[in-house]
């Protein structure tokens, strides 16, 4: 019986190996989000399963031991050597309690570390995760629902094996190989759903795993903590402290009060489930859970709609009637459901690039540094510069398509829900339907404006142009939603070819400032030379009137010279001639010589302008007196 049980204890462990790594295989192969993320608790089996069937084995040479014991005990009669300390004659027993005693509290923490690192590794990446579509969801349901089915036969033996006393520690292995086949069973649901079109149950279930995960690893540390409080009763058979209560309620889940029952005898050392309280607990648990079912559907009766939300009442799934804010009574679920939609609030998606955290917090965004979370995509749209220059071409064929530009666009829109009915019921996943349709109206637009435009002074009028063609549309297909608004702020061309833009941009720019520059320039001249004719004809001008009026004032002098003459012709040729005299020596240097009868030469430096100092200490010496 013994050597079977630890066969069936390695079967399990090979079994949780084999459908562990089969299915982490097919899981990513169909990129099923739960598949991963589910693989996790057969990895933890295999451990558990693995130290169970080592104990297992410790326990058999334990009862071999004993078994040659009492044989030699039998046959040798009362000899000296059988009255030793028994830690001398059992070391099997010795190495089977010092492995319970330390190996496994120490395998329990790292099963619990385990446990936590692997829920928080998963939830992070889940969190993360680009969500691609699953692949082939029929050939991973059927090879789920293979293993599911092997495993669950598997783990039916083994439960059933592990009710036998001497078989306890098959309980912790296959619990794990149950609830291996409960998982692929769940895989083969979601995989369903998603075959079905529910595209996002897979992320959800896959949450769903690893908040189980999270369950199971407090309920490791409470069995730790009340390990260490538990009272230890000599003879009594102790159940592993590695083995999950939670692992095997998921795995068998028709025995809860049985394993409650398990469980409170284990830890108070004594039959609580044959006390009193514990059966009349047992008798009235049925009416307390349909007591609190009761509740609950009584609870579901009355439906709170908030302010700025409409709900959607359905009975049977039948709209209705549509219920404002307040609280309303319906009948209880799921006869009579409320679905809300917030019809006051302005809500909004992105059309092309969604902008990722660094674009949503940095104010200033690069065209030359990728700022959105996935890979960019690109837009058609016409180029009427290029088009100008193609057709001015000798060698441009007649038939050739006009040419196109790329663009990078994150276009955000905003709507608001005016017609609640027709939101919900007209069109199935309506806001999925929204986006396509802006999509759709955006890559028409693009590819029917010009690029120069579109990034420069048609952005509003293209977003209003938007705002109306989207509007007309989600009116023909009965949405019941006012777009509100279409932005285009964030338009700019590929990063890749960003830089090159830039600089065909700046080359433009510089032309401009060029052609501008020269433009001054040339006003710049023509101003300084209209100044400079209009300077030189005003000069000319000034001097014509300058010497006219010269003229006429020495012919009116001559006339009045004349009559001066006649008077005293000697005095007015004096005075003349002192008056040019005074006139022409005014601003010139002037050499007085006052001796008149000295032979001296005096020699003036006429090349040296002569202050008025040099003219004064100037001395002529007296003349020498004559022998």
């Amino acid at each position: 019986m013994e050597q079977r049980t630890r066969k069936n204890g390695l079967t399990n462990l090979l079994a949780l190996l084999v459908a562990g790594i089969a299915g982490i295989i097919v899981a990513g192969y169909c990129g099923t989000l739960a598949g991963i993320a589910g693989m996790i608790f057969p990895g933890l089996g295999i451990l558990v399963a693995a130290v169970s069937w080592f104990q297992m084995r410790m326990e058999e040479r334990e009862r071999l031991e004993k078994l040659e014991f009492d044989e030699l005990a039998r046959t040798a009669g009362g000899s000296a050597m059988f009255n030793a300390d028994e830690t001398e004659v059992f070391p099997a027993q010795r190495s089977r309690e010092q492995f319970e005693k330390f190996f496994i509290p120490v395998f329990t923490v790292i099963l619990f570390v385990l446990q936590v690192g692997g829920g928080y590794l998963l939830w992070h990446w889940l969190q993360n995760v680009i969500y691609v579509p699953v692949r082939e969801p029929a050939l991973g349901f059927g090879l789920f629902a293979m293993f599911g089915l092997v495993l669950f036969l598997l783990g039916m033996y083994t439960t059933s094996l592990s009710r036998l006393e001497n078989a306890r520690l098959l309980r912790a292995g296959g619990s794990y190989v149950m609830l291996g086949a409960f998982l692929f069973a769940y895989l083969v649901v979601d995989l369903v759903l998603v075959w079905f079109g529910y595209i996002h149950a897979d992320l959800y279930m896959a949450r769903a795993l690893v908040v189980v995960l999270f369950l199971v690893s407090i309920e490791t540390v409470i069995n730790l903590i009340l390990e260490l409080y538990r009272p230890r009763v000599k003879g009594k058979v102790e159940q592993p402290v590695y083995e999950s209560r939670l692992v095997s309620l998921l795995g068998q889940p028709g025995g809860l009060i049985t394993t409650a029952a398990q469980t409170l005898d284990y830890q108070f050392g004594f039959k609580v489930s044959e006390t009193w309280a514990y059966r009349l607990f047992a008798q009235w648990l049925p009416w307390l859970i349909g007591g609190q079912v009761a509740v609950l559907l009584l609870s579901t009766t009355v439906v709170f709609i908030d302010t700025g939300e409409q709900g959607v009442l359905e009975r049977f799934g039948q709209p209705r009637t549509v219920l404002g804010p307040g609280a309303h009574f319906k009948l209880p679920w799921p006869i009579s459901q409320v679905y809300r939609y917030a019809t006051d609030r302005i809500q909004s998606f992105e059309v092309g690039n969604i902008q990722d955290e660094y674009s949503r917090t940095n104010k200033t965004v690069l065209w030359t540094v990728a700022h959105t979370g996935a890979e960019e995509n690109n837009f058609l749209v016409a180029n009427r510069d290029l088009a100008a220059v193609e057709a001015g071409g000798t060698n441009a064929p007649a038939d050739r398509p006009p040419p196109v530009s790329l663009l990078t666009v994150s276009i955000p829109i905003q709507f608001q829900i005016t017609n609640v009915l027709y939101w919900a019921y007209t069109n199935e996943e309506p806001d999925t339907l929204l986006e396509h349709v802006a999509t759709r109206e955006v890559v028409r637009y693009l590819a029917s404006s010009d690029l120069q435009d579109m990034l420069s002074q048609g952005r509003s009028d293209a977003g209003q142009k938007l705002r109306d063609r989207i509007q007309d549309e989600a009116m023909k297909r009965n949405l019941g939603v006012n777009i509100v608004f279409v932005g285009l702020q964030d338009i700019h061309p590929p990063v890749k070819v960003a830089a090159d833009y830039e600089k065909v941009v700046a080359a433009i720019h510089t032309k401009e400032a060029n052609i501008l520059n020269a433009r001054a320039g040339a006003l710049l001249t023509n101003g300084i030379a209209s100044a400079w004719s209009y300077k030189l004809i005003s000069e000319a001008q000034s001097e014509r009137k300058r010497h006219e009026a010269t003229a006429l004032a020495q012919a009116a002098l001559f006339t009045n010279q004349i009559p001066a003459y006649l008077a005293s012709p000697s005095v007015y040729a004096e005075r003349a001639y002192l008056q040019t005299m005074t006139h022409s020596v005014t601003n010139a240097r002037t050499y007085v010589l006052l001796a008149t009868n000295t032979h001296d030469v005096v020699i003036l430096n006429l090349e040296d302008k002569l202050t008025r100092d040099i003219i004064n200490d100037l001395k002529i010496p007296p003349p020498k007196a004559a022998k």
